[in-house]
């Protein structure tokens, strides 16, 4: 049997989409392998034609053949939601600024959504995520899902759920360490504890309007304001919250304000709000995922910690 996290075994067998029920979601407006490698989400990992992973805590395999969506019968249901099949995604795309800066990244991210994930683990990762580049999260990523996680078969397969609050609660900080965790180990394990105690309540965060959400999340250890925006973007589905880290930072700077010098995180706060609209985080992951990948090679210099917009 072959886990999903670290690597997955080569083998003469029949592909996993051949071994397990597969049933046709239609023909969404998507492109899975944009949406699912894009920095919003960490734990996939390719599968034959598809790709393999958890939602929430159920295992599920989809893939696309020609422009149909498939998936495994049993999480059918739930991938759908996951998937956010259901946001109005023509509409978004044509609320879009029509800039040059805009447009390219829509031309480039065409199809891409943004995912419906579980709460805490939204939450969780992006903990995790401060001062990483993308595969330094998903490594930490599939180390507490194998460690820590629960585990479903599908086919030959195990794959792992995203720990919960109580199951990270229950540890100490030597053990997330021992997953790569480094200081972020600490603002974890307390995030977790505050979490399945209660003190944060994330139904109720849910709740509330984007604001109140915001500073409530902020409250977490780890949880500053590009962590929170990540949160209510990815995981409570504030679809115009617009996380900045450095990509972003770089593109607004380089794209809208190249003429003017020391522009301060106030004025490209109230910039994105007012630029980007109600479908703001769809703006700002197009503009991510197209400036990470076609931008220099390298990932920009990591601001450190405690800088105003880390």
């Amino acid at each position: 049997m072959r886990e999903v996290g670290t690597q997955t075994q080569g083998g003469a067998e029949a592909p996993l989409r051949d071994r397990v029920q597969m049933l046709c979601l239609g023909v969404p407006r998507l492109s899975l392998d944009l949406t699912l490698q894009s920095g919003q989400a960490f734990h996939w990992v390719r599968e034959g034609d598809g790709w393999l992973g958890a939602v929430d805590q159920r295992a599920a395999y989809v893939e696309m053949r020609g422009e149909e969506l498939w998936s495994e019968v049993g999480a059918a249901s739930a991938v759908a939601d996951y998937l956010a099949l259901d946001h109005p995604l023509e509409q978004i795309e044509r609320s879009f600024p029509t800039d040059a800066a805009m447009q390219g990244a829509l031309h480039f991210c065409r199809g891409m959504r943004i995912l419906r994930q579980p709460r805490w683990e939204a939450l969780a990762t992006f903990i995790t995520s401060s001062m990483k580049q993308v595969a330094h999260i998903a490594q930490i990523s599939h180390t507490l899902r194998q460690r820590f996680g629960a585990p479903e078969r599908i086919g030959d397969r195990m794959v792992f759920a995203y720990p919960t609050p109580a199951a990270l609660a229950s540890l100490n900080e030597t053990d997330l360490r021992a997953c790569a965790l480094g200081y972020r180990a600490k603002n974890l394990l307390a995030s977790a504890r505050l979490v399945a105690e209660g003190r944060v309540d994330l139904e109720a965060v849910a709740t509330m309007p984007d604001e109140e959400a915001r500073r409530e999340l902020e409250r977490l250890p780890g949880v500053g304001e590009k962590v929170a925006n990540c949160a209510l973007l990815f995981g409570f589905e504030r679809l115009r919250s617009f996380p900045v880290d450095v990509w972003i930072e770089r593109v607004l700077r380089e794209k809208y304000f190249s003429k003017h010098k020391n522009v301060t995180a106030a004025v490209l706060r109230t910039f994105c709000a007012k630029a980007f609209g109600p479908y703001g985080g769809y703006a700002q992951q197009y503009l991510f995922h197209h400036a990470r990948l076609t931008w220099k090679k390298t990932e920009p210099p990591v601001r450190k910690r405690g800088a105003a917009l880390s």
